[in-house]
């Protein structure tokens, strides 16, 4: 019904200004006379900026994917500040829902609001929005609203939230200068092989000199650029697809898994980062209140990786039968034999003998067609193809044999074992998971500042390398140019 503001004045003639809610402007006369006052002024309330009709929804704005891990992390630490404060809930939430920038969380805060007034609780409002709120996130809140504690829980998921947002940026942080320095030296090694090389090339056809074998070589990776530069983008991409499609099979996805959490240099940047947050996840829970057992299914479901889910399964099966969490833990976490995983290495070693193929099959035609009045020994293309074969079979042999020495390892160490055994056995399991937690946050953040050290001089020795390869390869032909003019002269 609407709301009347009007203006009246009692039986004493003194000014009453009120509101009332009636059907119609008549009705609401009616009211205020048996009221006992003289209306002299009445009109139709207009609705406040923000309000909204019974039963009316808010427009939810157009939003893909799901909520910023940052904008959650932040969100939670507001709540539990105002739910410190003691507003009410549903108060608290709309609050943050209205200073929210339009996006997934926005739509998801509102959808909240709309379940709380119906008579829902928190946890099971945020359960109607997993793109936003997590099971983890779902499960600690309602621990926190069975124990009555939930401005704690709150804090405490906000300052796991915001640690897992502060790794992740540091990571990302560390990698960019890297990424940027490559994709800058390749596009300027690309430049040198699509505009310098052909030039030369162009002089030495005129000059009709005999080219050494090096400088064959760069003529052919410099039409291989200009030719077939999309094939530098296809191979790799065709490689990524091989690799998508495996892992939609569970078998391809342990292997995959497998695979990328003992690759040189960066596995161990993955396995410590997952280790880092399935503890801190762990450790969060258990201090929060929720069982071990629940607590270790989404462990599981947040480790996003297959190895880690496979240790976490046989811990929770284990802890059925009685047992204690270290000893499967342990018993557990060997990776063994897995013919994905070795056929994910054995790609990774045959690719650069497949780049040599690409450029024997199409640019090093062209090093079997040098002029012959030059009386030149070219390189053959199938001489090309053999050592491109020869390459794929050492790099696939190479990498298979690493992934035999690296297959009877263990993704959890004794310290973590040995962390988790104590806890378990003083009663204080969580605190030694925050330990273990916060060591290995510590070791990702010294391993990406000297992954970061490191690419730097491993890019410049590269670089070196690439460009003295193309001076030495240009100045050969020259030096035998200038000698023949110099000799001519004479």
């Amino acid at each position: 019904m609407p709301m009347y503001q009007f203006e009246a004045m009692d039986r004493t003639g003194q000014e009453i200004k009120d509101v009332i809610e009636a059907p119609s402007e008549e009705e609401a006369q009616t009211t205020i006379r048996q009221m006992g006052y003289f209306v002299t002024k009445i009109s139709v309330k207009k609705q406040a900026a923000g309000k909204r009709k019974p039963g009316q929804k808010k427009k939810r704005s157009f939003a893909i994917g799901g909520g910023k891990s940052k904008h959650i992390a932040t969100f939670t630490r507001q709540l539990s500040i105002l739910q410190d404060a003691g507003l009410p809930i549903l108060r608290s939430i709309k609050i943050l829902e209205n200073n929210a920038k339009p996006g997934k969380l926005k739509n998801a805060l509102m959808d909240v609001c709309d379940e709380i007034e119906t008579g829902a609780t928190l946890s099971e409002s945020m359960a109607k929005c997993p793109k936003v709120f997590s099971r983890l996130y779902v499960n600690m809140v309602k621990a926190g609203e069975a124990g009555g504690a939930l401005e704690t829980i709150l804090k405490r998921l906000s300052e796991f939230l915001e640690s897992s947002e502060s790794l992740k940026r540091k990571v990302k942080g560390a990698m960019i200068y890297p990424i940027v320095v490559v994709l800058v030296a390749m596009l300027i090694l690309a430049g040198i092989m699509a505009f310098i090389v052909p030039t030369f090339k162009k002089l030495f056809d005129e000059m009709e000199i005999k080219l050494p074998a090096v400088t064959q070589l760069l003529v052919a990776m410099s039409d291989y650029v200009v030719q077939y530069w999309f094939l530098l983008v296809l191979i790799p991409v065709t490689y990524w697809l091989i690799m998508k499609l495996a892992k939609k099979f569970n078998a391809g996805r342990m292997g995959f898994d497998m695979f990328l959490i003992k690759l040189p240099v960066f596995g161990g940047l993955v396995e410590k980062n997952i280790l880092a947050r399935t503890t801190r996840t762990l450790g969060t829970l258990i201090t929060s209140g929720v069982p071990i057992l629940e607590g270790l299914n989404i462990t599981r479901e947040t480790s996003n990786n297959a190895v880690f889910e496979r240790i976490y399964t046989k811990v929770v099966e284990a802890i059925r039968e009685g047992e204690v969490i270290a000893k499967p833990l342990k018993e557990n976490s060997t990776l063994g034999m897995h013919p994905m995983a070795a056929f994910f290495w054995m790609l990774l070693g045959s690719f650069p003998g497949v780049m040599i193929l690409s450029v024997a099959f199409t640019a090093g035609k062209a090093l079997a067609k040098k002029d012959s009045k030059a009386g030149q020994k070219a390189l053959s293309n199938q001489a090309m193809i053999d050592m491109g074969m020869q390459v794929v079979l050492i790099g696939s042999a190479i990498c298979l044999g690493m992934w035999f020495m690296k297959c009877r390892t263990r993704v959890i160490d004794d310290l973590v074992v040995n962390m988790v055994e104590v806890g378990e056995e003083t009663g204080e399991l969580d605190t030694m998971l925050y330990k273990v937690a916060d060591n290995y946050d510590e070791e990702v953040k010294v391993m990406t500042e000297g992954l970061t050290k490191l690419i730097e001089p491993l890019l410049i020795v590269f670089l070196g390398v690439a460009v003295g390869f193309i001076v030495i390869a240009l100045f050969l032909p020259m030096i035998e140019m200038i000698t023949s003019l110099s000799g001519g002269k004479k």
